[in-house]
C-alpha cells in the first residue's frame, strides 16, 4: 500500500511539473507577443488578430491553457497541504533559512498571488474578448475607425496608474515563484544531472528575472508613453 501511495505522490508531482513547464512555454510566447506592442505595434495587432481568430488556438489550445492554469493551482495547493500534513514538526525546528530558500518554502503564497493576478488579467482582457467574439459575434478585430483594436485596448488598460502598480507587483511575485519553480519542474520529471543541472538553474534564474522584467517594462512603457 505504501508503495502505491508513493507512486501516486510521484505521479502527482510529475503532473504538477509538466503543467508548470507548459505554462512556462506559454508565458514566454505571451511575453514575446506583448513586447511587439512596444517595438512593432502594427505587427502586434496582426499577431493578436491571428491568435484571436485561429480555430486551432481558440477551440483547442485555449481550453488546454485554461485547464493547465487551474490544474497547476489546484494541484499546487493539494501537494502543499499533503506536505504540511506529513510534517507535524514545523519548519522552525529544522532551521528553514539554512535548509531551504524563502521561495521554496512559500511557493503556495507566490502561486496564489500569481493566480489572483491572472483573475484580474482574465477580467481585463480574456473575458472582454470572449464577449466580443462569441456573444456579439464580432471576429473582425476592428474598432469603430476600422483599425485593429488590440493596441488601443492594451494602451487603455495601462493608462491607469493603479492597474500598472498591480501588474508590477504581480510580476514581482511571478519572478519569485519562477526562481524556484523552473528548476523544481525539471527535477520533478527526473532531469537531475551533475553536468546539466547547474546550467538549468542558471537558465531558470535568467528566465525568472528577464521575462517578468519585460512584462513590467511593457506596462510602464505604455503608461508613461501616455502620460509623457
Amino acid at each position: 500500500m505504501s508503495n502505491r501511495k508513493g507512486t501516486t505522490s510521484v505521479g502527482r508531482k510529475i503532473l504538477m511539473a509538466l503543467s508548470g513547464l507548459f505554462l512556462i512555454v506559454f508565458l514566454l510566447q505571451h511575453c514575446t507577443i506583448n513586447f511587439l506592442s512596444v517595438v512593432a505595434p502594427d505587427t502586434f495587432n496582426e499577431v493578436s488578430q491571428f491568435m484571436g481568430t485561429n480555430p486551432l488556438i481558440q477551440y483547442a489550445l485555449q481550453p488546454v491553457l485554461a485547464f493547465g492554469v487551474f490544474f497547476h493551482l489546484i494541484m499546487g495547493i493539494y501537494l502543499e497541504r499533503k506536505n504540511r500534513n506529513a510534517r507535524p514538526i514545523k519548519y522552525a525546528m529544522d532551521k528553514p533559512a539554512t535548509n531551504s530558500s524563502w521561495m521554496s518554502r512559500n511557493m503556495i503564497i507566490t502561486g496564489i498571488m500569481v493566480m489572483l493576478f491572472l483573475a484580474v488579467h482574465f477580467y481585463d482582457f480574456w473575458l472582454p474578448e470572449l464577449n466580443t467574439k462569441f456573444l456579439k459575434g464580432d471576429m473582425s478585430g476592428l474598432n469603430a475607425a476600422g483599425e485593429y483594436r488590440y493596441m488601443e485596448e492594451m494602451a487603455h488598460k495601462f493608462s491607469n496608474a493603479g492597474r500598472v502598480i498591480l501588474y508590477v507587483l504581480s510580476f514581482i511575485f511571478l519572478s519569485l515563484h519562477l526562481l524556484h519553480g523552473f528548476q523544481s519542474a525539471f527535477q520533478s520529471v527526473g532531469f537531475n544531472h551533475n553536468k546539466y543541472t547547474p546550467t538549468i538553474k542558471r537558465l531558470g534564474n535568467l528566465y525568472a528575472i528577464v521575462v517578468p522584467a519585460v512584462f513590467i517594462f511593457i506596462a510602464l512603457f505604455h503608461y508613461f508613453n501616455q502620460h509623457a
